[in-house]
């Protein structure tokens, strides 16, 4: 069972980085890649958009020697961002579902959109267009002296974070909703079974003190 002290341990490590939730640390988001370097279960250098300054800052509080970036994570590139050429979209979601933080936004068989200021650049969205119509461009950075990351801001971060939190909390919801009625039908299903074998029980015993 995780300790108050871990829970502290993990949520400092997810600060140390940027929260583009890319899944290249080998992690489905930031979060769990914290928790497993908290439990000492991988390296503190497979974050390429957090860089050197990202392996530095884990470094330090995990008191344990620098490492080069895994090159099995990848490579530290500028940072960019998703535009969808709306002209050739056809609507069919797949880059919505996959998008950490929600920053895209359409409806199916409609035009989808890029919002700017939320996309950090991930990449998630590529592979899943099946028309090729997602390309990636250099991103305009605000500087942020405050920041530890040359790229990215503390705001960004939070931010990204947040909406990623609040995207999970939606799709359990969701994925909840869309259980509770195939479990009630089953509750009804159960009922239905046991009213027809009281029947038939009543059925036979009818028929047994008629003879």
């Amino acid at each position: 069972m995780a300790t108050a002290a871990d829970s502290d341990l993990i949520r400092s490590l997810d600060a140390c980085l940027p929260q583009t939730q890319c899944t290249r640390c080998g992690y489905p988001r930031c979060w769990e890649y914290a928790a497993a370097l908290a439990r000492g279960e991988t390296g503190l250098n497979r974050c390429p958009p957090g860089g050197k300054a990202t392996i530095a800052a884990l470094a330090q509080l995990l008191s344990r020697p620098m490492a080069a970036l895994d090159p099995a994570c990848g490579t530290h590139e500028p940072r960019t961002r998703a535009l969808i050429e709306e002209g050739l979209c056809i609507g069919c979601r797949k880059c919505i579902d996959v998008c950490p933080v929600d920053a895209i936004v359409g409806a199916r068989k409609s035009m989808h959109t890029v919002l700017e200021a939320e996309c950090n650049g991930c990449a998630l969205c590529l592979p899943t267009c099946p028309v090729d119509c997602i390309a990636l461009l250099p991103a305009v950075i605000a500087p942020d002296p405050d920041s530890p990351w040359p790229e990215y801001t503390r705001a960004e971060a939070a931010r990204w974070r947040a909406r990623t939190e609040a995207r999970r909390a939606r799709l359990a919801r969701r994925k909840q909703k869309r259980a509770r009625p195939a479990k009630i039908a089953s509750e009804s299903e159960r009922q239905r079974i046991r009213d027809e074998i009281r029947a038939a029980v009543e059925r036979v015993r009818s028929r047994k003190r008629q003879a």
